[in-house]
């Protein structure tokens, strides 16, 4: 049985999320908080009791971020964090996913049917997110021991999680365009790997990463502020410019396409049937179709298998690929559909795909 406490000021919005919750008879709502202070009381009297937070941002007495990094600095516990679609609601979630929550859900209960959407979408994230339970312990356990001058210095022991009978060939380069498919826990990653290229990267990179509409232009925003090359949300007919970063924007597709000889950048609508906006198939084919042995493909952490059918194309026309290793992901998804297909030529850690970037579209 998975075991939830709710975290949320409005006694109707806790009353909803408990019902629909419990939808669900694996997952049990153990507690429900109003506030910051409330939550914190009652996690860290039983800090066992629970195995994932569902957080609000905005409480009275402690917000949801001043909560969340009180709970990472003393009972670390899998968050999900309950954020308004708004942009100040996207740039808050952003800032809490820095700081620790592993994912993010928008209130959308307006409506019948946004509410059994809302119901389902929390229940899933609640299931993957409760696997990570002894992660985040042992992550910021050890991040808190390390922090303590009177504690020896103590760093996250690295484990493999490439399958044994894996074999792994290195990407050839050199490649002048990167393209980055990415889900649920991917932000923090994603921020990685761009704030870590260098100015005079010699490749263009497109990022597709699973985000509501109000959330993309705020993340390539903040990507920007905190890299050396240049990121922007993408503009249908962008070109190609190296040292700077796509993201798509959300609700719509980033691809490649043909103008006379030259690719530049696709932001469409289509398909409108596709599960995902965007999705991570459109990026991979066309970028295996129309710049094959040139691109350099990055799976990383992300619910379901959306990508793995892009990677196929991406690969059969020279494309290479890195997926992003299980011990070091939020979900293992996305990553695991290329890894079981045999897709990948890579299998890294989060901390060491940057370099493999850099190294690759270098040649």
């Amino acid at each position: 049985m998975i075991r939830v406490i709710v975290v949320d000021d409005s006694l109707f919005l806790r009353n909803s999320l408990v019902s629909l919750i419990e939808q669900d008879s694996e997952i049990k709502v153990a507690a429900t908080a109003r506030d910051g202070l409330d939550a914190l009381r009652k996690i860290q009297a039983a800090p066992d009791d629970f195995d994932v937070v569902t957080l609000d941002v905005e409480m009275p007495n402690m917000n949801g971020l001043d909560t969340l990094k009180e709970l990472m600095a003393t009972v670390p516990l899998p968050v999900l964090m309950i954020s308004s679609l708004t942009e100040q609601g996207a740039e808050t979630t952003l800032r809490a996913l820095e700081l620790g929550a592993l994912d993010f859900i928008p209130k959308s209960m307006e409506k019948d049917k946004d509410k059994e959407t809302f119901g389902r979408e929390i229940r899933q994230k609640i299931k993957s997110l409760s696997r990570r339970k002894i992660f985040v312990r042992l992550k910021y356990g050890l991040k808190n021991k390390a922090a303590d001058k009177k504690a020896d210095k103590v760093q996250p022991a690295k484990r493999s999680s490439v399958p044994v009978d894996y074999v792994q060939t290195p990407c050839k380069g050199p490649r002048d365009l990167v393209v980055i498919g990415v889900s649920t826990g991917g932000p923090p990653v994603v921020q990685k790997i761009l704030s870590a290229m260098p100015a005079d990267l010699p490749a263009c990179i497109l990022v597709a990463q699973h985000m509501p509409p109000a959330f993309t232009g705020p993340f390539a925003r903040r990507l920007d502020s905190v890299s050396k090359i240049s990121v922007s949300e993408a503009v249908d007919g962008d070109k190609f410019q190296r040292g700077h970063a796509y993201v798509c924007p959300g609700g719509k597709h980033i691809g490649i396409r043909l103008r006379g000889v030259l690719p530049q950048i696709a932001v469409t609508e289509e398909p409108k049937d596709a599960l995902y906006k965007p999705t991570v198939n459109v990026l991979m084919s066309t970028a295996g179709k129309y710049m094959g042995r040139r691109t350099l493909g990055v799976m990383l952490t992300g619910m379901g298998n959306d990508g793995v059918e892009g990677a196929k194309v991406l690969v059969d026309n020279g494309g290479c690929l890195i997926a992003q290793d299980e011990a070091s992901c939020v979900v293992y998804g996305m990553n695991k559909a290329v890894i079981d297909a045999k897709l990948a030529n890579l299998i890294l850690d989060a901390d060491d795909i940057a370099k493999a970037v850099i190294d690759t579209v270098r040649g």
